[in-house]
Order: C-alpha cells, then sequence, then structure tokens
C-alpha cells in the first residue's frame, strides 16, 4: 500500500506467514490515520501463537483493547451458544400456525387476480382511448363489468384486516372501499344519465392506476420479496393519484345530485303530518364533506406508511 509514513510518502509491503491456513481474500478498510486489515481463520480453533516462527516479528505488536486469551473465546464462545439455544427455546413456545401456507397462498391469489383485473382495465381504456381514439363516452359499458368484480372482491381486504390476516388498519381499509362502492353502485349503477359522463373515465383510469402498484407490492411482501422500485412507486404513485381520485369523485357526486333531485330516486317518505321526504339529493351532499374528510385520513395514513418505508431509518444507540 501507498502512504506517508516512517520513510515518508513511499509504498510499503509486509509479508506474513501464519501458523495455520487463513481465508485467501482478507478485508482492508483505509481510514485517514491507518490501514485496518481483518484476516479470518479458515477454522475456528484457539490458535497458540500467530506466526509458524515462534519468534515474534519485530513490527508486529499486539493490541491490547481487542486482546482475548484462550479464557476470553471459550467464554464470548460460550456466551454466542447459550445466546442461540435461548433464541431457539424462544421460537418453540411461539405457537406455530397450521394455516400458514395456506393463508399465505390466498393472500398470493387474491393480490394476484386483482392485480390482473385492474391491469386488464387500465390497459383496456388506454387501448381505447390512445390507441383506438374511443371517446370518454362509453367508458362504463365496456368497463363496468370488470370493475364491479374488482371492487366487489375488494370487500375481501375488511374482511382480511378484520381476522388479522393483515396487518392494515381497519378504518382507512373500510373507509375507501365502500367509498369506491358507493360511487360504483349506488351513484354509477343506478343512474343511466350518469355512465355516460367523462368523469367514469377518470374516476376508473385513476383508480386502476393505484392498484397496479399496490397489488403486486402485497404479492410479492407475502413471499418475502421486496423489489425497490416497486415500494417506491407504492408509497409514491399515490401522491398525485389519490387526489385526483378524490376529485374526480366530488365531481361524479356533484353531477349527480340535480338527476337525483330531479327523479327522487332513493329519497324517503315518512308518513307525518307534514309530509316531510328525505331527499337523496341532501344525502349525497353531505356525503361531499365525509368524502373530503375521507380522502384527508386516508391522505395522512398513506404519508404516515410512506415514512415509514421510505424514511430514513433511525440508528439504534447501543
Amino acid at each position: 500500500a501507498q502512504g506517508h509514513g516512517a520513510k515518508g510518502d513511499n509504498i510499503y509491503e509486509f509479508q506474513i506467514e501464519f501458523l495455520e491456513p487463513v481465508e485467501p481474500k482478507p478485508v482492508c478498510r483505509v481510514t485517514q490515520r491507518q490501514l485496518n486489515i481483518t484476516v479470518q481463520k479458515k477454522e475456528s480453533n484457539w490458535w497458540e501463537r500467530l506466526t509458524k516462527q515462534e519468534k515474534r516479528p519485530l513490527f508486529l505488536a499486539p493490541d491490547f483493547d481487542r486482546w482475548l486469551d484462550e479464557s476470553d473465546a471459550e467464554m464470548e464462545l460460550k456466551e454466542k451458544e447459550e445466546e442461540k439455544i435461548n433464541k431457539m427455546k424462544m421460537e418453540s413456545r411461539v405457537p406455530k400456525d397450521p394455516f400458514k401456507h395456506l393463508k399465505k397462498g390466498y393472500l398470493i391469489m387474491y393480490n394476484l387476480v386483482q392485480f390482473l383485473g385492474f391491469s386488464w382495465i387500465f390497459v383496456n381504456m388506454t387501448v381505447r382511448l390512445f390507441i383506438l381514439g374511443k371517446s370518454f363516452y362509453d367508458t362504463f359499458h365496456t368497463i363496468g363489468d370488470m370493475m364491479y368484480f374488482c371492487q366487489t372482491l375488494a370487500l375481501m381486504e375488511i374482511m382480511n384486516s378484520l381476522i388479522g390476516l393483515v396487518r392494515s388498519p381497519l378504518r382507512p381499509t373500510v373507509m375507501q372501499i365502500f367509498g369506491r362502492n358507493f360511487v360504483l353502485f349506488v351513484v354509477l349503477g343506478s343512474l343511466e344519465e350518469m355512465q355516460s359522463k367523462p368523469v367514469v373515465f377518470f374516476i376508473f383510469y385513476f383508480w386502476s392506476t393505484i392498484e397496479l402498484f399496490r397489488y403486486p407490492y402485497y404479492m410479492l411482501s407475502c413471499i418475502g420479496i421486496e423489489w425497490k422500485p416497486l415500494t417506491w412507486l407504492r408509497y409514491t404513485a399515490w401522491i398525485p393519484l389519490y387526489p385526483l381520485g378524490g376529485l374526480a369523485e366530488a365531481v361524479c357526486i356533484v353531477q349527480s345530485i340535480p338527476i337525483f333531485s330531479e327523479t327522487g330516486k332513493f329519497s324517503l317518505g315518512l308518513p307525518n303530518p307534514l309530509n316531510v321526504t328525505i331527499q337523496f339529493s341532501f344525502l349525497l351532499q353531505i356525503y361531499l364533506i365525509a368524502l373530503s374528510l375521507g380522502v384527508y385520513i386516508n391522505f395522512c395514513h398513506l404519508y404516515k406508511q410512506r415514512k415509514q418505508h421510505l424514511g430514513p431509518k433511525k440508528r439504534k444507540m447501543k
């Protein structure tokens, strides 16, 4: 190695013939003050001395801060063995789940099916718009059945959270799934006038784009695989897409209010002297407030998740 030493700026080298065989590739680390070389023994046993020659070379000196005699080495080895045994005992006390592999297989299949479903929606909409030049107005009639399937299947995520199959918090899961299904089944599914609106395209497109990253991320997590680009997309793509999806849902609700008011659909007439009728359009106006609150709550939840997965890791103090 070249450095500045007793002979000035020069090339320094040395040779040591160890008592027993060592690993051929030592680990070297250069600091501002010194060069640290770590040499690993091929067999972990106690050496009587470091070199084959009995007399210690003049340039060698022991570092007593790291010095271990034979009794110290035996104690350290014994402590490691005891720690390993205690760890095995603790693991043996934890009851094994006989359905572990079945649960994992179910979650993998669920996420795979949802990924394929939303991928079909995304690709179909992209091809129809940008390649075939189809308009926004027939989105519901061509994509609606698949979206019905995916969003109905998404109800299983609430069950998965309830029975502890996944660690997802229940409240954000319920808010997102019921919010989407309300727009899909109640607003779009019940009003033919809404099904031909351009806003349907944007709702379906934002929903499917978000799920393109979420479901494969969860699927790979089930088998212990983390792909960093996918992790980054999972916890970053929602930043523009989630508010845009919430905005599209709000626009859809606003556009449906006059139609519900005119048709009186889902309005509830109460038998009373004043003949009061609870207009469904009024409930939709209240739902708009709940929608904005739900978007805020889920946004905070997703931001917290992003900090946990992509933020700087805290170093443990020893």
